[in-house]
């Protein structure tokens, strides 16, 4: 212990005088440090799973993943070459899948999620960034040289301009945006998104990315938390604020709606063709269309974060070990998840659930028959 005295106290002042450089020196090494393995793996904090090929995939704290091939009944942690915060998990078949995580970690798996390589990480999102920004400085400037009484115009130069300094002081402190989900369309097209307004998108399977946050009208840069597809193929992207996105051709253009909410939303669904956005507080709306709302009462106050569906049920997952059910999407009741834990996400199975959260994964017995 005494040998090692003067490199704690160098590491201490290190952190004191130099936090900023310390910290890129630790999310660098988060980045690039194999999670520890442990046997407790599936009792760590996690915040995702996904089913694929038969088996479940779950993900979470300190780059921990773990797999089960029987239900949930087992579980065996994975190898991975990271140790960052994991949040998200997408398969768009048995072998191609991706996550995502702190740090601005994104990561692909060609086997059924068995294995991990890392694609992206904070320090390269933010040269994307940055260099979007100053080509979309670029690009409002020359057109005010042509129009310079246009008001709209001027206004999204000095958000282009100030979030070029915010992405440039972002590449200055290190990889710390964290990246909250992901989604893929197939095996080629994906979006990934995170803290701050950050849009990625992909068109070659996450081989390469381009920054597309500048699309959305978010001026203040606030943080969107999730994204899905409905039934006719329109993208929703939500977020905190009430942010709410739609995109109907694909992601190559996005419309800001109008929110029926100014909190944060957590998590959007889809049910029998009805959209539902979940958010603060237990706040719940339900749409058939994306754009007219109807709130929900539930009668519960719990922040939503997830759901679960299908063919004739819906649950809805949230802080505090709450689960509602419905049955036709407009009547909830609570059932028992066996505590107060809070849940992340959860994954269907026969006759019963597999939650993840606090506290890692239990199994919750299906009530629909």
């Amino acid at each position: 212990m005494l040998q090692n005295q003067p490199v704690l106290r160098c590491l201490l002042l290190a952190l004191v005088l130099f936090g900023t450089d310390a910290s890129m020196v630790l999310a660098a090494d988060r980045l690039s440090t194999p999670a520890i393995s442990t046997t407790r793996a599936e009792q760590a904090l996690l915040l995702d799973i996904s089913s694929v090929g038969g088996q479940l995939v779950a993900v979470g704290d300190q780059g921990t993943i773990v797999r089960s091939g029987d239900h949930g009944v087992t579980w065996q942690q994975l190898q991975t070459p990271f140790s960052v915060m994991l949040t998200s998990i997408f398969f768009t078949d048995n072998q191609y899948g991706w996550l995502v995580g702190h740090d601005g970690l994104l990561a692909e798996s060609q086997d059924g999620g068995v294995s991990w390589r890392k694609l992206l990480d904070g320090d390269q999102i933010n040269q994307l960034r940055l260099s979007r920004l100053k080509a979309w400085v670029s690009e409002l400037e020359a057109q005010l040289d042509s129009e310079p009484d246009n008001e709209t115009l001027a206004e999204q130069l000095d958000t282009a301009q100030w979030q070029t300094e915010d992405a440039a002081a972002a590449l200055e402190e290190g990889p710390s945006v964290p990246l909250l989900d992901i989604w893929f369309a197939d095996a080629q097209r994906g979006f990934a998104l995170g803290g701050y307004g950050l849009l990625l998108k992909t068109e070659d399977g996450g081989q390469s990315w381009q920054y597309w946050g500048d699309r959305l009208d978010n001026p203040d840069s606030f943080h969107l938390n999730a994204m899905i597809a409905d039934h006719r193929g329109y993208l929703y992207v939500i977020g905190e604020a009430g942010l709410l996105f739609r995109s109907i051709d694909q992601g190559e253009h996005w419309e800001r709606l109008d929110s029926p909410y100014d909190g944060s939303f957590f998590a959007i669904t889809e049910y029998q063709n009805n959209l539902y956005l979940m958010g603060l507080r237990g706040h719940l709306y339900r749409s058939e269309d994306g754009l007219e709302w109807q709130t929900i009462e539930t009668g519960f106050s719990a922040s939503l974060v997830g759901a679960i569906t299908s063919e004739s049920e819906l649950l809805l997952l949230g802080h505090g070990g709450v689960v509602l059910q419905s049955e036709d999407g407009q009547r909830f009741s609570r059932i028992d998840s066996g505590g107060r834990r809070s849940i992340s996400a959860g994954a269907g199975l026969p006759g019963q659930y597999v939650l993840v959260g606090e506290g890692g994964v239990w199994a919750l017995e299906s009530t629909n028959e």
